[in-house]
């Protein structure tokens, strides 16, 4: 029991509201930075480089602006009884190490097998956008779309697929370019059922 309401208070720990910076704070944190590699924010080419960066972080992470679903609420119910596989595959996306900052660049398969209603294909590809534009781990993330996914639209099933590329480990540290880091998520049908789990993961495989 202890244990359990352990859990709940790091999770309402880490839903807590964040009190956000303004910008001048923000602006001037990027100067110390710049100092602190040695150089000087104040040289001409460095000198609205602290405005540009401030402009980046906002499209970088805009994600945490947004609910995912709200983007996932309108729905089409006239589908003449379709209930087949339907997958969005290699929805590009970037995203940042939640570690180091560093970029992660990458794909997602989206599928989902429905239940009486779908939802424009555009959106399953915002909901990724949405967590993408937060940092993230990757593990955490395939989790995230999937899980969305499942509780607002309630289909048979959900399967998700990343694969994606981690500059923290392919600039840095450990220094291996050319490897990807492939995660997924199954729920309902897609991990109950080993033969849809393998079309899903088939489809995604072709892609390569």
């Amino acid at each position: 029991m202890m244990s359990h309401v352990r859990k709940l208070e790091r999770v309402a720990v880490a839903q807590a509201p964040v009190e956000r910076p303004d910008r001048a704070e923000v602006e001037q944190a990027v100067r110390t930075m710049i100092r602190w590699a040695g150089d000087d924010p104040g040289r001409d080419g460095l000198r609205e480089t602290p405005d540009r960066v401030a402009r980046a972080f906002e499209e970088y992470f805009s994600g945490y602006a947004q609910d995912p679903t709200e983007i996932l609420q309108k729905t089409f119910e006239e589908i003449e009884g379709y209930d087949e596989m339907i997958v969005l595959r290699g929805v590009r996306f970037e995203s940042h190490c939640e570690h180091h900052m560093a970029p992660i660049v990458g794909r997602a398969w989206v599928a989902y097998i429905p239940q009486g209603r779908v939802v424009g294909i555009s959106k399953l590809a915002r909901v990724v956008d949405v967590y993408a534009k937060r940092l993230q781990i990757q593990e955490k993330m395939t989790a995230q779309i999937a899980n969305t996914i499942n509780d607002v639209l309630k289909p048979e099933g959900v399967g998700v697929i990343i694969k994606a590329t981690h500059h923290c480990m392919t600039t840095r540290g450990a220094h291996k370019p050319e490897t990807d880091l492939v995660t997924s998520r199954m729920l309902g049908v897609f991990r109950d059922n080993a033969l849809t789990r393998q079309e899903l993961l088939g489809l995604a495989n072709s892609d390569d």
